[in-house]
Formats: C-alpha cells, structure tokens, sequence
C-alpha cells in the first residue's frame, strides 16, 4: 500500500480534498497501481515554521505583497 506525504503550509478544506484527489490520481496513472490502494498524509506548518533562504514563509510573502 503506497503511502504519498505532503509537507506544506496549513491549506482550505477544499485545497485538501483537491490534493489528496489529485495526487491519487496521478500516483495511480504513473505506477498503475489502482488508487483505492493510496494513502495521502497531509503535514500541515503554519507560515511561521516554514522557511527558505534565512526567511520565513510568513516573511517571505509579507514581502513580496509590499512589492
């Protein structure tokens, strides 16, 4: 049983069942493996405890929206 993990900043309800659907989807397109035999685990971080660069994802686009 595959198991697909997402690690990404906190989404809607309706970007989850999008994801978890797409990912399963085209995990089963690619490897042929029928998609009722796919797992999705979200991880969800606030903002604040993603970074890139020496900043934070809340940092990140708290600049760019002042652009």
């Amino acid at each position: 049983m595959p198991v697909i993990t997402f690690e990404g900043e906190i989404l809607t309800r309706e970007q989850k069942t999008a994801l978890i659907r797409s990912l399963t989807r085209t995990a089963s397109e690619s490897t042929g493996v029928p998609e009722r035999f796919f797992s999705v685990v979200l991880h969800e971080q606030p903002a604040e405890n993603l970074g890139f660069g020496g900043e934070t994802v809340e940092e990140l686009k708290a600049r760019l929206h002042q652009k």
